[in-house]
């Protein structure tokens, strides 16, 4: 699997990933259904991050880093 994320897109994921898993759990900024969706949103983006490929870049052809 090749990268298609930059550096900084990955720390910004990270952070909106670990963002909103905090808010779903931790912090209780949201409530219902809307726990679980930023919950899976943020797993999402952490999987993501960590991996450096996002399968809808792929899709669109966007390509954040240098090589």
């Amino acid at each position: 699997m090749t990268r298609n994320m930059g550096t900084i897109d990955r720390g910004l994921r990270a952070l909106a990933g670990i963002a909103l898993l905090a808010g779903a759990f931790g912090l209780g900024w949201f409530g219902g259904w809307m726990v679980w969706a930023a919950a899976a949103v943020g797993v999402v983006m952490l999987g993501t991050s960590a991996m450096g490929n996002c399968p809808l870049y792929s899709l669109v052809g966007i390509k954040t880093c240098r090589t």
